[in-house]
């Protein structure tokens, strides 16, 4: 995992000069990374972006420890993750084992505060595997609806066309990481299910 190491040192500079205390988590992979307008789209929820590039769910796991236990005032976590396991090779059940790790992580840290899991989204980049990611998504879904304070973000419908392919202005020009048009479609869907702290 040592080729995360910049990004996370980046990330734990971020952390550091925040001016108040965060309480809703965001954790995962380049698709917060990049998420320019984060901190502005979601200001009642004192949001902390912890999002590393490249990062899969296997590395969310590995530096849950330094990255996310450290922020005592947590009230919530969203995460997206799962998309780069796939990406490398990962089979859905490997990626349904690390979700399952790093809820008991969290569990184990801050007790049962809210989830919220974004389903893996559809791109043209990754269209290859799209079974293996709506499997993934299944089974993920599928296990959040056993347990409470566990919830699924579905933004993958949302993200297709009529016909039932990605939405090319959805996306920027590698056609896997989101356009600003991707991120307010992101921040809709958020917005109507992520429940504000208390």
């Amino acid at each position: 995992m040592f080729w995360y190491e910049e990004e996370v040192q980046r990330v734990e500079k971020e952390v550091a000069q925040l001016n108040y205390q965060p309480e809703t988590i965001f954790y995962g992979s380049s698709s917060f990374t990049k998420w320019e307008t984060l901190y502005s789209d979601f200001p009642e929820f004192k949001p902390v972006n912890l999002g590393f590039g490249g990062s899969t769910l296997a590395a969310c796991t590995w530096y849950f420890d330094r990255l996310v236990a450290p922020i005592q005032s947590a009230k919530s976590i969203v995460i997206y993750a799962g998309d780069n396991d796939l990406g490398d090779g990962r089979h859905p059940e490997e990626i349904y084992f690390f979700y399952l790790q790093l809820i008991c992580q969290i569990r184990k840290k801050f007790g049962a505060i809210p989830c919220y899991f974004i389903s893996i989204k559809p791109s043209w980049k990754r269209w290859d595997i799209n079974e293996q990611i709506k499997f993934t998504n299944y089974i993920i879904e599928r296990e959040i609806g056993k347990n409470d304070n566990e919830n699924y973000i579905d933004v993958y419908t949302s993200m297709l066309d009529k016909e039932g392919f990605p939405k090319n202005q959805l996306f920027g020009e590698d056609e896997l990481h989101l356009s600003p048009e991707g991120y307010a479609i992101w921040k809709e869907i958020l917005s109507k299910n992520i429940l504000q702290p208390i």
